[in-house]
């Protein structure tokens, strides 16, 4: 590495830690305003907040920032640098432009693989602990409110329960149905099924059975007292309260193959989240790039209006990100091209910057 290499990565690296310090700690006083009330009421010392909390939530916001803190930081130092000419002196010495930005890509290609741990694996076993936190002292009391709730539970069993109440662990209106070449061939009914949290089954009091053999060929039947083990268990009724941010990558996708072979179509979220996760390191590319080519020219106006508009595209991206994860959760765009929406706007950006921005 060139001696100027080595120095754009110092100043890379030093003012994105700084930014991303200086942004937390705002977050962080913020939050804990917010939540004052909350922690006084159930009486919760500052070190049990610190470590169950804001231990886990700090990584899981610095993350979440990368893109506008590295956006913010490149701008920062690079105006810097083209206001005291030393962009100017590097390039009148015969160093091309793209030759310039080699540093900037190393730097930004090392936070995009480290990101990339983070957001996959990292991130999400600290989020379990602080999402528990929030589910016990920040949030109401969860109720399961799904109606009309339905589940493949194998290759030719569905069930269906009218409501399911996870306070008593009991689901009503329930029946399972056995179905194969589009034929129904068995039919059980109950008025409720009970979660056995000593055997670890479901217990039916009383139900019908319904047996089809041909078209005319039916038999029926009631019961009492049966107890039967099912492919689904009270857990899938709990709360999913940012389910997702708590999965790492193999879990992830795991959960989304078995949602999907229950016959759940409602995974939006979660799929948008798995490729959120890998578009975000390549974002972190994306943006130090056209941080560069805004900022390194200098500005007669100063540093400030630089600054300022590296500040107004960091926020556009963000809303560009919050779009897409509306969209995708609406279900009118595919949640892979949703992810990568952000992205490839803002690559498309910063070409045609690259090619006609005066530098």
């Amino acid at each position: 590495m060139k001696i100027l290499d080595r120095y754009i990565l110092k100043k890379f690296f030093v003012t994105y830690f700084f930014v991303v310090a200086i942004l937390i700690s705002v977050i962080v006083v913020i939050d804990y305003t917010e939540k004052s009330d909350d922690f006084i009421k159930h009486d919760l010392s500052i070190f049990f907040i610190f470590k169950e909390y804001y231990l886990n939530y700090i990584p899981n916001m610095a993350n979440t920032l990368s893109p506008i803190a590295i956006f913010i930081s490149v701008v920062f130092m690079t105006a810097k640098m083209a206001s005291h000419t030393e962009i100017i002196a590097v390039l009148s010495a015969g160093v091309s432009f793209r030759r310039f930005l080699l540093p900037y890509f190393v730097g930004s290609t090392i936070l995009g693989i480290f990101t990339f741990f983070m957001v996959g694996w990292i991130i999400p076993n600290a989020a379990k602990t602080q999402v528990a936190f929030q589910v016990t002292y920040l949030k109401n009391p969860f109720y399961f409110d799904d109606r009309d709730v339905h589940f493949k539970i194998d290759d030719s069993t569905y069930i269906y329960m009218e409501y399911y109440n996870n306070r008593n662990q009991s689901g009503y209106k329930f029946t399972m149905e056995k179905i194969a070449d589009h034929k129904l061939f068995s039919k059980l009914s109950s008025e409720k099924i009970t979660w056995d949290t000593t055997a670890l089954k479901w217990h039916i009091d009383k139900y019908t059975v319904h047996e089809f053999n041909g078209e005319k060929n039916e038999k029926m039947w009631e019961g009492t007292n049966m107890d039967t083990v099912l492919n689904i268990t009270p857990k899938y009724f709990e709360n999913s309260y940012k389910l997702e941010e708590t999965m790492t990558f193999d879990e992830l996708e795991h959960f989304i193959q078995e949602q999907k072979a229950r016959g759940i179509g409602n995974v939006e979220r979660f799929l948008n989240t798995k490729y959120e996760r890998y578009a975000y390191p390549f974002a972190i590319i994306i943006l130090t790039v056209m941080g560069v080519i805004i900022s390194a020219k200098k500005s007669r106006r100063g540093t400030g209006v630089q600054i300022a508009f590296g500040f107004t595209m960091a926020f556009i991206y963000l809303l560009f990100v919050i779009m897409s994860r509306s969209i995708a959760a609406g279900g009118t765009v595919s949640p892979l091209i949703a992810a990568w929406l952000p992205n490839l706007t803002f690559c498309g950006i910063t070409i045609f910057m690259y090619f006609t921005v005066p530098r």
